[in-house]
C-alpha cells in the first residue's frame, strides 16, 4: 500500500510539472502574440511596408483584405531567410499572419525552445502550438519553403457574431 501511495504522489507531482510548462509555453506565445512587430487583433495601418493585394470573403459573406509586407526588418528570422510575409485583415484587424521561410532545421529547433514542443498532426503534417487566442501552425510548403501560420481566435469569433447578426437580419426580412 505504501508503494503505491509513493508512486501515485511521484506520478502526480511529474504530470503538475509537466502541464505548468505546457502552461508556461503557451503564456510565451500569448505574449509574442504575432511574428515580430506584426500583431495579431491590431490594425493594419499600424504595419509599415503594407502592399494591399486584393478583397475576398474568407467564408461566404465574410469580407476579408490580403496584403503583403515587403519590411527588410522582416527578412530573416536569425539567419533564416524570409520569402514572403502575408496578412489577412477583417474589419482592418490582423487575423492572420502567414510567413513563408527557407527550409531549415534551425528554424524548429529555435521554435521549440521559444514556445515548447508542439503538437504534431500526422495526417496533416503540421506542427502546432496554442494558446487561448493564438494559434501558430509549422508546416512544409513545397520542397523548400516552410510555412508559420499564426491565427487569431478573437477575429474568428468576431466574424462568426457578424455572421451571425447577418443571418438574423435575412432571416427578419422573411
Amino acid at each position: 500500500m505504501k508503494k503505491f501511495l509513493f508512486i501515485s504522489l511521484v506520478l502526480m507531482v511529474c504530470l503538475q510539472g509537466y502541464s505548468q510548462k505546457q502552461e508556461a509555453d503557451s503564456e510565451e506565445l500569448e505574449n509574442r502574440n504575432g511574428f515580430k512587430y506584426i500583431r495579431l487583433n491590431f490594425t493594419a495601418d499600424s504595419i509599415k511596408g503594407l502592399a494591399f493585394k486584393k478583397d475576398f470573403f474568407e467564408k461566404p459573406g465574410i469580407p476579408a483584405k490580403l496584403y503583403s509586407i515587403a519590411d527588410p526588418g522582416l527578412s530573416s528570422i536569425g539567419e533564416v531567410a524570409v520569402r514572403g510575409v502575408r496578412i489577412k485583415t477583417y474589419q482592418n484587424l490582423v487575423y492572420e499572419i502567414e510567413v513563408i521561410t527557407d527550409k531549415d532545421p534551425r528554424l524548429m529547433r529555435g521554435m521549440e525552445k521559444a514556445l515548447g514542443k508542439p503538437s504534431y498532426s500526422v495526417r496533416t503534417n503540421v506542427y502546432s502550438w496554442r494558446s487561448k487566442s493564438v494559434t501558430l501552425s509549422f508546416a512544409p510548403q513545397g520542397n523548400h519553403e516552410l510555412r508559420l501560420l499564426y491565427r487569431s481566435y478573437p477575429v474568428f469569433k468576431l466574424m462568426a457574431e457578424q455572421t451571425g447578426k447577418t443571418i438574423d437580419e435575412v432571416s427578419d426580412d422573411f
